[in-house]
């Protein structure tokens, strides 16, 4: 599934098909295709933030024990917004 998944990703990235992934599988294509863009600090997390396809993913790490707790799509509505807007402009992506 994975393979067929990467061979996908070279064409279009959805996060609809990316979502299905298993937390570990996620990773692998996030660090295969994705573009790190930059890393905030947020409460107890360390949020790295990646441009994947056409969309924006936000990486949940608990710096503590140093694992990644989750993946989600970057909520533009979020405070955390402000943590990214104070140091880069982001450009719209549809």
């Amino acid at each position: 599934m994975l393979y067929d998944f990467l061979l996908y990703v070279d064409f279009m990235i959805v996060w609809k098909e990316y979502k299905k992934l298993a937390l570990e599988e996620k990773i692998d294509v996030l660090y295969e295709k994705g573009t790190f863009i930059m890393a905030i600090r947020y409460y107890g997390y360390k949020i790295n933030l990646y441009l994947l396809g056409n969309f924006y993913v936000e990486v949940f790490i608990n710096h503590k024990n140093t694992i990644i707790e989750k993946i989600v799509p970057l909520d533009t509505n979020h405070s955390r917004m402000q943590f990214y807007s104070d140091q880069i402009k982001l450009p719209i992506i549809f």
